[in-house]
């Protein structure tokens, strides 16, 4: 047997997700879980962070950190009813920090929790009819989808395939229900056998997202399977399977590196593609790196063993052959903003929400006006990739009532006003929350974009709908390294200027300078901007101009 990580050893040991939790929740004397509890925890959907801006304070009076969970929704495809809406915001006021958090990944996630909070957090959102099982941890997390129905007439039927993955790769253990729902134990272990993940669950995080041609909002080839729907006549043929995506990378170590997936074959039947979706997932498990966590995801798998062995064995596992891949093209790579209305003459309105906060601030009381809307029970909600929401699936009859809510609170000011370097930017959650962020996101981009559009407009791009994305570490959980201009923290104030980024997701971006405090950065893109003014070629994007320019010589 190879050199397990400890964190296999812990999955294998740890009784199908049980390990030790009751008795982690059970003890008063720490807001804190039992070691191998914090890795173990990530699986039924919860990190155990604590706050970093009161680390010095509560170290001088020799307290223990002031730990809290933060806790990830299970929505495949970024769907939720308007019921679970009003449900998620009062649990959000009653036992978080009360801002609700749309995360890149089409979910929500709330922070500080207190340990003797998760119970109730939890049991509300299941009494809504929402799971926070496998939305953290080695296995696979929330299935992504093409956001809006006005992309395609064929959404609804793509959209069901997120749900049956989600459905197909959904873990077995009953730990879930026992622990946090008081649930009775199995007298029979027997019945949560998992065949697809065994005791030994995936070696590292596993994600799936299905994009819709021409728009890649999803980012698809970003995750570790990426399938592209592939319509004709307006018939859904089937998806060009691609695998081996993932973003995370460690400063200053080659050997962890961000990849773009690979298109692999073409799948013309949903047995087939939920076969083949489900062998990946069965051979990266057997032959996956879980001795070095760093090498674990299928990007390191998919290199190592080639992708002439990974075809070959993926169709022996599936007991047939995977067509040629499909021609297709993306255009674009964003959000509708404002209203849109689908094939089926329904009204969709994709709200703006900076860095995917929704909050009530001294700009706009955007949580009040969304419970508003939810409780009129006329709507649904879809979470996009871009961290924003929108209000779906509304009825003609229905879209003046909705309209007026957004405009008596603000809704469409806010929508209207966003510049569009504001509008596709993006961040991730960082400090002070998160263990690994080494510099400001969430909290700092708003700020940084604030003192970057008088450079926008100074060029006269104001109209160039440039993609910008900050992320706190190497992790890459912002997606900076698919941004046109990517900013990667590296300590306090310090960012990696990442260029060369397409503007459709199909380019990885390059390191073009290190370590730029806010100065440098205003710098360097009043620079880079005025040449991509004066040089540009007809047609050419931000992304492809510093490509062209100064990252592919």
């Amino acid at each position: 047997m190879e050199n397990l990580s400890s964190t296999e050893r812990i999955k294998m040991a740890s009784d199908n997700l049980r390990g030790t939790l009751v008795e982690s929740l059970e003890n008063e004397l720490t807001g804190n879980l039992n070691e191998d509890d914090i890795a173990l925890v990530r699986f039924h959907g919860m990190y155990v962070q604590d706050d970093r801006d009161r680390r010095d304070e509560r170290a001088a009076k020799k307290l223990e950190r002031l730990y809290s969970f933060m806790v990830r929704l299970r929505l495949p495809g970024g769907f939720m009813k308007p019921e679970q809406w009003v449900a998620m915001h009062h649990i959000a006021g009653e036992n978080s920090t009360g801002v609700i958090k749309i995360t890149t990944r089409q979910t929500v996630q709330l922070h500080g929790i207190l340990k003797s909070r998760i119970k109730p957090t939890l049991k509300g959102f299941v009494q809504s009819g929402v799971t926070t099982l496998a939305t953290c941890g080695d296995i696979n997390r929330n299935v992504l989808c093409a956001s809006n129905p006005k992309q395609s007439s064929l959404h609804a039927e793509v959209f069901q395939y997120a749900k049956d993955i989600n459905d197909m790769l959904f873990p077995k253990t009953n730990a879930y229900n026992e622990i946090w729902l008081d649930g009775e134990k199995l007298a029979d272990k027997t019945q949560e056998e998992d065949p697809l993940y065994q005791n030994r669950f995936m070696p590292r995080k596993f994600k799936i997202a299905i994009a819709i041609p021409p728009n890649n909002d999803v980012d698809v080839l970003t995750n570790d399977i990426g399938l592209i729907a592939i319509i004709e006549d307006n018939q859904l043929k089937g998806f060009n399977l691609a695998i081996g995506g993932g973003l995370s990378t460690t400063h200053g170590n080659p050997d962890h590196y961000a990849r773009l997936g690979s298109v692999i074959g073409f799948t013309d039947t949903k047995e087939k593609t939920l076969k083949a979706i489900y062998e990946v997932l069965t051979i990266q498990r057997d032959y996956g790196n879980r001795s070095d966590r760093k090498l674990a995801r299928l990007k390191y798998t998919v290199d190592r063993l080639g992708l002439n062995w990974w075809r070959e064995e993926l169709e022996r596992r599936c007991g047939f052959a995977l067509d040629e891949p499909r021609p297709f093209e993306f255009v674009e790579r964003k959000d509708y903003y404002g209203w849109e209305q689908d094939a089926e003459g329904l009204w969709h309105y994709t709200v703006f929400v900076e860095n995917g906060r929704v909050l009530d601030d001294e700009q706009i009381a955007l949580k009040s006006a969304l419970l508003e809307v939810a409780e009129t029970g006329k709507l649904n909600f879809r979470f996009t990739c871009n961290q924003n929401v929108i209000l779906a699936d509304i009825s003609e009859a229905d879209k003046p009532v909705i309209q007026e809510i957004l405009e008596r609170y603000g809704v469409t000011g806010h929508t209207e006003k966003a510049s569009a370097i504001r509008a596709n930017s993006m961040a991730c959650v960082a400090l002070n929350t998160c263990p690994l962020a080494l510099a400001e996101s969430q909290r700092y981009l708003p700020e940084l974009i604030t003192k970057i559009e008088p450079i926008i407009e100074k060029h006269n791009l104001q109209n160039e709908e440039l993609i910008v994305r900050m992320t706190g570490c190497p992790n890459g959980c912002g997606r900076a390294f698919t941004a046109e201009i990517g900013f990667v923290g590296t300590s306090m104030g310090k960012y990696n200027l990442h260029l060369g980024g397409d503007r459709l997701g199909l380019r990885l971006n390059k390191i073009y300078k290190e370590s730029l405090n806010e100065d440098q950065i205003l710098s360097e893109l009043d620079t880079l901007f005025g040449d991509f003014q004066n040089e540009r070629r007809d047609g050419e994007t931000f992304g492809d101009f510093t490509y062209r320019k100064y990252v592919s010589a």
